[in-house]
C-alpha cells in the first residue's frame, strides 16, 4: 500500500499498513508480486490487500462426526455450508493459495497424556467414560458403514464429509492441500502444533477460516491465531454451528473487532 500518510500497526517483522482515507489495511507486509484486494465486512466495510504467497484457506472440522445427517442431524447448515466450501477450495487453488484441512484426530498418546477432563467428558455420553474419544461408534447407513472409533485418526466419521474428502484427495494429488490432526478445539492451541508448524515453514500469514462448529473449534483456532499474531478473517457463509444464533453473533462480532470477517461471494470475485 504505497500511501504517504498510512499507519503502521505493529513490529518489524510483523505489520499492518493502514490508510484511513481509503479505508484499506495491507497486510503483505513486505509486499508482494501479485496483491489481492479483498473486500470485507469489518471495520466500516473495510479492504484487506493480501499476499496470496502467504495466504491460505483454513478448513476446521468438517468431519463425517459433525456433519453425516446419521451422526448429526442437526447440523443443516454445516451441510450447507459445503457448497461455498467446495468454490472457495476451487478458487484458493486457481490462484495459487494452499488449503489446510485442520481436524480432530485423536490418538493413543492423547489419550493417555493430554486430553482434559472436559473434552473426555464433553464427548461421552455424559455418564460413561468408555464412550468418548476413540470409543467404537458402530455402524450407520443401514449398517453399510463402520463409522470406527469417535474422532480417532483413520477412522471413517474424522474423514472430511462427503464431496468435500473427495476435493482433499484431489488437493493431494494436486500438491495444494495439507492436513493436520489436533486433540483440542484449536488447531494452534500449544507450542508450536502440526498446524503452526507448517505456518512457520511456509511463510503463510493470512488465514482465511471455514468449518465447524463455528463458535467452539473454528473460534478457538481463528482466536489463537489473533493471538499469535496472524492475519485472521473469518468467511461467514463457509462457518456453521449448531449452537444458538447468538453463539455465532459472538464469533462475528469479536473476529470483526481482533481480524475481519467476510463472505465467500466477495472474496471469490476478488481472486
Amino acid at each position: 500500500l504505497v500511501v504517504a500518510n498510512a499507519d503502521k500497526f505493529g513490529n518489524y517483522y510483523n505489520y499492518w499498513l493502514y490508510d484511513a482515507a481509503s479505508n484499506v489495511f495491507d497486510l503483505t507486509r513486505y509486499g508482494s508480486s501479485n496483491p489481492i484486494t479483498v473486500p470485507t465486512l469489518s471495520h466500516g466495510n473495510s479492504s484487506i490487500i493480501i499476499a496470496p504467497e502467504r495466504s491460505a484457506l483454513v478448513i476446521v472440522d468438517m468431519q463425517n462426526y459433525f456433519l453425516h445427517p446419521d451422526l448429526s442431524p442437526r447440523a443443516t447448515a454445516g451441510r450447507a455450508a459445503v457448497a461455498p466450501t467446495l468454490q472457495m477450495i476451487d478458487a484458493f487453488r486457481a490462484a495459487g493459495m494452499p488449503i489446510a484441512w485442520v481436524q480432530w484426530g485423536i490418538d493413543e498418546y492423547d489419550l493417555t497424556h493430554l486430553l482434559s477432563p472436559s473434552f473426555l467428558y464433553g464427548f461421552s455420553d455424559g455418564v460413561h467414560a468408555n464412550t468418548s474419544f476413540c470409543s467404537e461408534m458402530g455402524t450407520i447407513a443401514n449398517g453399510t458403514i463402520d463409522a470406527g472409533k469417535l474422532l480417532c485418526r483413520g477412522a471413517w466419521n474424522a474423514e472430511q464429509y462427503g464431496p468435500l474428502y473427495t476435493s482433499y484427495l484431489k488437493g493431494l494429488q494436486l500438491g495444494t492441500d495439507s492436513y493436520f490432526n489436533k486433540n483440542t478445539l484449536s488447531g494452534l492451541w500449544g507450542v508450536f502444533t502440526p498446524f503452526e508448524q507448517w505456518l512457520h515453514d511456509t511463510g503463510v500469514t493470512t488465514l482465511f477460516f471455514g468449518g465447524v462448529n463455528a463458535d467452539q473449534c473454528v473460534f478457538g483456532t481463528m482466536i489463537d491465531a489473533v493471538y499469535k499474531g496472524y492475519d485472521t478473517i473469518m468467511v461467514e457463509d463457509i462457518c456453521a454451528t449448531t449452537s444458538p444464533y447468538y453463539a455465532t453473533q459472538m464469533v462475528v462480532y469479536n473476529i470483526g473487532g481482533d481480524g475481519w470477517t467476510t463472505n465467500s461471494t466477495m472474496v471469490i470475485p476478488a481472486l
